[in-house]
């Protein structure tokens, strides 16, 4: 019998065909939405009329630029207007910040004229330093006058002592150099108001604008969890605070009890990591905290230190050292969980027995902090002895747990405190000097193993160095471990030669820093050791547009020692 058997199929209906066919006609329906998706775009655009002034005519647009309306800031014709005004025309009030870039690009001028209808004020009266007319005056002359910093923000300005003087805070850093944290300043401004003109009469010194300084809050500081608080950004790292906003340090306050239970807590008691240099100590106290964070518990740290002999003048170790006094405790409160030992142990006698809290004690550094994930308990206490080598924090941290334990150097800044310091020298400066950090003390005195650095940096190897690195006349700072700047007299012929030790009013007895850190320690005045002497110079030397080393390019010898050159460059 002719015909074809019942299994036949056609070449389009066998199974192997199918998806090609699927995928064709999906490709066709996908291309059909794009045609009509571009034609809808297309027909929306050709009759769309924005009222955005970027999208009108050229005849409004070169209308609008030589115009002489009534806007927020008032017709300045020596001051050329440029599209970003456009955007501005309609606006209501000035924005909270300036940008110092823009505001640096426009035509320097000295006053602004307003127009006699708002001129028709009494000359008496004292002057509105919230006047956005006022507000873009000392901007723009700050910008002017402080030509090596870059401004981050401005405050909005408030009034000074005088009815023609205003106060205005910013957050700044030099444009040149390696450091890229943040400073702030606030500074007085004299305004004149001749008839129609404004001008700026002078600017005072650095931190001279008292009343543009933030106040504290008075609430209680709450303890923060584990995560950041509200608002911080990524990475445990937090966002500026206001310009001229004051250092708020205060230790955590646990509110209730109810808090207080809530939280589990780790501590460290004993170690040999006691009166060991600071490297050492951060050494440790971040390998606690980078353990408190793993096993997701508020750390209870030691709030006081002991400091070292090679930092104290009495060549003697020096205890109860506060934490704040050489690094920034406000940064680390508000990233990470802490709380003082001291508070820790009043609430934890008074609440122990009552709420049942337990306790788990870890004797050995070798109790991974893996199995502490499983411990339960309401404070895990790690027990370390006295005795060398085997008690030292940070051996908590080696071997396997490196892997899971990460030190979050991020939290730990210099005190605020001595970066005002900074500041303040830096702005003395006018940022703009050079730098050189010169490397003498013991290491000079070691011939065996730095047999050139005595000689390479004497005064006169030091000019035949630098007299092809830094142009005559330039100011120079330097820092050194040289007690006697007196060695380095011959450099004054050359340069104008700037230390440390010039300013000691920034730390003396009548000082701001000197006040703060005596309240911190009960009223008792603070040693400005050379700890701090070494942060302020390390900071300061940063900050210089030309950076001149010890080891990279005034001697030949080794950081830390002889044939020691290569193994540090690995």
């Amino acid at each position: 019998m002719l015909g074809r058997p019942v299994s036949y199929r056609t070449r389009s209906s066998r199974p192997e065909s199918l998806g090609k066919n699927s995928l064709h006609m999906i490709a066709n329906i996908c291309l059909t939405i794009f045609v009509i998706g571009a034609l809808v775009v297309t027909i929306i655009a050709a009759t769309y009329e924005p009222d955005d002034p970027l999208f009108q005519s050229p005849t409004k647009i070169t209308t609008f630029l030589t115009s002489i309306s009534n806007s927020t800031f008032q017709s300045n014709n020596t001051v050329i207007r440029t599209g970003e005004d456009l955007m501005a025309a309609n606006q209501t009030a000035l924005a909270t910040f300036g940008s110092g870039t823009d505001a640096a690009e426009t035509k320097e001028t000295n006053s602004y004229e307003t127009s006699s209808s708002e001129c028709e004020v009494d000359p008496k009266e004292p002057l509105d330093c919230k006047d956005p007319e006022v507000f873009q005056l000392m901007m723009q002359k700050a910008i002017e006058r402080f030509k090596d910093i870059h401004f981050n923000r401005f405050g909005k300005p408030t009034p000074g002592p005088e009815g023609n003087t205003c106060d205005m805070a910013w957050r700044f850093r030099p444009k040149q150099g390696k450091a890229t944290g943040f400073n702030k300043d606030y500074r007085r401004f004299v305004i004149n108001r001749d008839n129609c003109t404004l001008s700026v009469v002078s600017i005072g010194e650095y931190h001279s604008g008292v009343n543009a300084r933030k106040k504290k809050k008075k609430n209680k500081n709450k303890i923060p969890g584990y995560e950041p608080a509200s608002g911080l950004q990524d990475q445990g790292s937090f966002s500026l605070p206001a310009a001229g906003e004051m250092l708020n340090d205060s230790l955590p306050v646990v509110e209730s009890e109810r808090e207080f239970i809530r939280r589990k807590y780790l501590i460290y008691v004993g170690g040999a990591d006691r009166c060991k240099s600071m490297k050492h100590y951060l050494w440790s106290f971040l390998c606690a905290l980078g353990e408190a964070q793993y096993l997701k518990r508020t750390l209870v740290m030691d709030m006081t230190l002991c400091l070292s002999s090679v930092y104290t003048s009495s060549n003697l170790d020096e205890e109860g050292k506060d934490f704040r006094f050489y690094f920034d405790f406000e940064h680390l409160k508000q990233a990470a969980s802490v709380l003082d030992q001291d508070q820790f142990w009043q609430l934890w006698d008074k609440w122990q027995r009552k709420d049942k809290l337990s306790l788990y004690v870890a004797e050995d550094f070798r109790v991974s902090p893996k199995k502490l994930t499983e411990v339960k308990h309401s404070l895990i206490m790690r027990k370390l002895g006295f005795v060398e080598p085997d008690n030292y924090w940070y051996r908590v941290c080696e071997g396997e747990t490196g892997s899971v334990v990460q030190r979050p150097w991020n939290l730990i800044r210099k005190s605020r405190r001595l970066m005002d310091l900074v500041a303040a020298i830096g702005s003395k400066l006018n940022w703009d000097y050079d730098s050189v950090h010169i490397v003498r003390g013991e290491k000079a005195r070691n011939r065996h193993l730095w047999p050139n650095l005595a000689q390479d940096t004497s005064p006169d190897a030091l000019l035949s160095t630098l007299q092809n690195k830094i142009k005559d006349g330039r100011d120079v700072y330097i820092a050194t471990n040289e007690p006697e700047t007196s060695f380095f007299e011959p450099l004054k012929h050359k340069y104008t030669t700037h230390f440390l030790n010039d300013y000691k009013e920034l730390w003396d007895q009548s000082s701001e820093w000197y006040s703060d850190t005596a309240k911190l320690n009960n009223g008792a005045p603070v040693e400005f050791d050379d700890y701090m002497r070494a942060s302020v110079d390390a900071e300061l030397f940063l900050r210089g547009k030309k950076q001149i080393e010890t080891f990279n390019d005034l001697t030949n010898d080794c950081k830390d020692g002889v044939n020691t050159c290569n193994t540090a460059a690995i």
